[in-house]
């Protein structure tokens, strides 16, 4: 798995106070701005945590390139939909030998990841298979409709994709760019930080937290899964029960 912060808003905790002085000022915005040394500005975004004014946060956006991760991570990570997503098309790109992502439970029994790897090899013939069959099958067909033997090859193999991506698994490696804006990472971190989140999105969350972390430090002081947001776990009866080791790690993410 690899997270990379590839882009984000220019001086984002400035144009967070800025937003949020403005609504209670008459000052014009150049003026209001100027007036915000990093001290002033690190202590209005404290004040704005502390008392959740979350709206001017909106503001800002945080955009991350992501790879190494499974078909079934992305499809949980696409679920926050105050977000814009451009994942690898299955549709597009031929997924011939497709990489795979093999779960840590399993890669630590051998008899299970015999399996795990034999039933991924399968799948990988049975695609390369039935990518060709289609692909000679469209092939045919486009030609018989007057188009050239070049373009129907192209044209031919994209169409096998599409249907041939049936057959994929969950574990199937892809890469996203994600953008979302700071408000609506806080959602996501305090769902996908949390223990009882799965294994792999909650990995990926963890580092987007720790890059956002050194970007803008004062915004996501206090960022991460509910229980270090607002000090309580929603889960009841389903809580992991290590509410002293979480706030221990979380702590030392925003201490590094």
């Amino acid at each position: 798995m690899k997270v990379e912060l590839i882009a984000h808003t220019p001086e984002p905790e400035k144009i967070v106070a800025t937003a949020a002085k403005l609504c209670y000022s008459s000052s014009d915005i150049s003026s209001l701005k100027e007036g915000l040394t990093e001290d002033k500005t690190r202590s209005f975004i404290e004040m704005l945590v502390s008392i959740g004014h979350e709206s001017v946060m909106e503001h800002v956006s945080f955009t991350f390139g992501i790879e190494g991760i499974s078909r079934a991570c992305s499809h949980q990570l696409v679920r926050h939909r105050i977000a814009s997503y451009s994942q690898k098309s299955q549709r597009y790109v031929n997924e011939n030998g497709f990489e795979f992502i093999t779960p840590p439970s399993i890669a630590e029994i051998p008899e299970a990841k015999n399996e795990f790897d034999k039933v991924i090899a399968d799948i990988q013939r049975s695609y390369e298979k039935i990518a060709d069959l289609l692909t000679e099958k469209n092939k045919a067909e486009l030609i018989a409709s007057g188009i050239d033997e070049k373009t129907a090859a192209s044209k031919a193999r994209k169409l096998a994709n599409e249907d041939a991506r049936f057959l994929l698994p969950n574990a199937c490696e892809t890469k996203i760019i994600v953008t979302m804006n700071v408000r609506s990472l806080f959602n996501f971190f305090e769902h996908r930080c949390c223990n009882r989140a799965q294994w792999e999105i909650r990995a990926v969350a963890n580092e987007m937290l720790r890059l956002c972390l050194e970007t803008a430090p004062a915004i996501f002081a206090s960022a991460g899964p509910s229980c270090v947001s607002s000090g309580k776990c929603p889960e009841g009866k389903m809580s992991c029960g290590k509410l002293k080791e979480v706030r221990e790690y979380f702590a030392s993410l925003k201490k590094n």
